[in-house]
Order: C-alpha cells, then structure tokens, then sequence
C-alpha cells in the first residue's frame, strides 16, 4: 500500500480486498476460469455491414444503410471483450436502516469499493455515480489502484446533501453520462416508485446488474408497541402501535409489493437481479450472479 494513503482508508481497503481475495478464489474454483469474466462483455457490440446473403435474418438488416441504394446490407457485431463500469448507487437516507451493526448503505458502499478493487486489478475503467434524488457524486471511470482507492474515498467520506430518494432521476442522469455501452451496477433498497420507465431504457442501452438492498425489520418489522416512527428522508414523525396486526400486515405488503415490482421488471428486461440483505454474508451471493453471468450471458 502506498504510504502516503491515510491509515483508516488503508484499513478499509485491506478489509475490502479480503472480500475481493474470497469472491476471486470462489469463482476461479466453480468457474475454473479468472475473476477477469466479472467484467467482461455479455453481449455483442456493433461490428460493420456487409451485403445481404441468402438465409440472413431479416431483422438483421440496417435499412439506413440499405436505403441508400447501393444494396441489401446487414449488421455483423463482434463479442464485446470489456466494458467501462459504472456503479450507479443509491445514497439516500432509506438507506441507513439496517439490522445491528450494519445497514444497507454499508453493504452498498462495500460492494462498490469491492468492484472498485477488482477492476482496479484487471485494467478495467470503472466510475461511479451516487445520488439521492439529485446528484451526490459523479467520478468518471478510471483505471488502476490510484482511481481505485480515490473512488473509495471519496464514497466513504460521502455525505449526501439529499435525503430523498430519486431512482428514475438517478438514472436519467446516468444515461447522459454513458457515451458508449457499458456494464452498470444499480444498488438501491428501490423504495420509491414512478422509476420503471428509465429502468426499461437503462437495460435496453446497457449490460445492467440490479441490487436491491433489503433490511429485514422492514419487511418483518418488530412488535415494539406503540412507538413514534421517523420517517428517514422525510424527518416526519408518527406514532404507530407496532404491535398490531394490521400494521404488521402492511408493512410486509409493501415491502413484498416493491420486490415484486422490480423483480417484475428485472426478468421482463432480461436484467440480472441480485436482493442482499443487511444481515449475513453477501460474497456467496454475489459469486452465484457472477458465474450466472458468465454461464448464460446477455445478448445486447
């Protein structure tokens, strides 16, 4: 590590690169292959054209090319090798529940400097992007360990500016920064709605992984009777009876009426899904969605 890196960022990204060093040895023993698929291109990239030839696929041909009179082309695309990266991550307040000594930002932030790591590692450009309902920070993709530990910091140091949530803004902000196709990682708890739309556009023009963040006192939340709940984005206060059966009721049906949505979404774009939650060993999860990705492949 370089000496001039402060202790506690040393400390963190030690404690990241022990995640990376389980997650590497995970896949290279079930995939016998490198930790380098994790970012490499799923689908195929626009190639060139060429004349149409008996037993082509009809929707493989460029009509504005074509149109031009001087024949029937058709697009050719090659295997994309590697893609730029970008972390797109939900930093809002919802994001400070959690269970005990973890909440679901602190899973985010370390899936995040864990990619980070890795792509540092394989010569990868990855960037990040953090937003609430606005932009909180936007670091274009850069490759190496200085980039790496940069990102790092800058994510760990972060404090929002928002405390709202925004994921359709979020995203809309991101598809102006994506010049070319890239693989991105949305990380969000997606406890908001009306996002389903930029959602749709973001995995049509890219090679998307989606994490939904899950804190379990959310979905089963506990009877503590009648108590004030503060809302986290909102500062709102009200007094629930935590303990009623109704209440509980609809707090479960919410939360199962998000997921279903979004995992609704997810299999109808061909989006690869991935739900995490604040309690647990997330590594083993993620090792099962890369050796997904790398068995099965999305064809853009």
């Amino acid at each position: 590590m370089n000496p001039s890196v402060p202790p506690a960022l040393t400390d963190l990204v030690r404690r990241l690169r022990h995640l990376e060093i389980r997650i590497r040895k995970a896949v290279e023993a079930q995939l016998q292959g490198d930790f380098h698929s994790v970012f490499k291109g799923t689908g195929l990239e626009f190639d060139d054209v060429r004349l149409y030839q008996y037993g082509d696929e009809v929707r493989a041909i460029d009509w504005a090319v074509s149109s031009k009179g001087h024949g029937t082309f058709v697009k050719t695309y090659k295997e994309e090798k590697e893609q730029q990266v970008l972390v797109l991550l939900d930093v809002s307040a919802s994001l400070d529940v959690g269970d005990g000594q973890r909440r679901k930002l602190d899973v985010a932030r370390d899936i995040a400097g864990l990619l980070a790591l890795s792509a540092a590692r394989q010569g990868s450009a990855l960037g990040l992007f953090a937003f609430s309902d606005q932009k909180e920070l936007y670091l274009p993709p850069g490759k190496g360990p200085r980039a790496a530990y940069a990102l790092i910091n800058r994510l760990f140091t972060l404090e929002p500016v928002s405390r709202r949530t925004g994921v359709g803004a979020g995203i809309r902000q991101a598809l102006g920064l994506l010049k070319r196709r890239s693989l991105v990682v949305l990380v969000s708890d997606f406890i908001d709605g009306n996002y389903e739309r930029e959602l749709t556009m973001l995995a049509q023009r890219h090679d998307l992984i989606v994490v939904q963040l899950l804190a379990p006192r959310e979905r089963d939340f506990p009877a503590l009777g009648i108590v004030p709940l503060r809302d986290a984005e909102t500062g709102q206060v009200r007094w629930v009876n935590t303990s009623s059966a109704s209440f509980r009721a609809s707090v479960a049906a919410t939360a199962e009426r998000q997921e279903a949505e979004l995992i609704n979404i997810c299999r109808r774009t061909r989006t690869g899904f991935l739900s995490l939650s604040t309690e647990g060993d997330f590594v083993p999860q993620l090792v099962n969605l890369f050796r997904h990705r790398r068995q099965s492949g999305r064809r853009g």
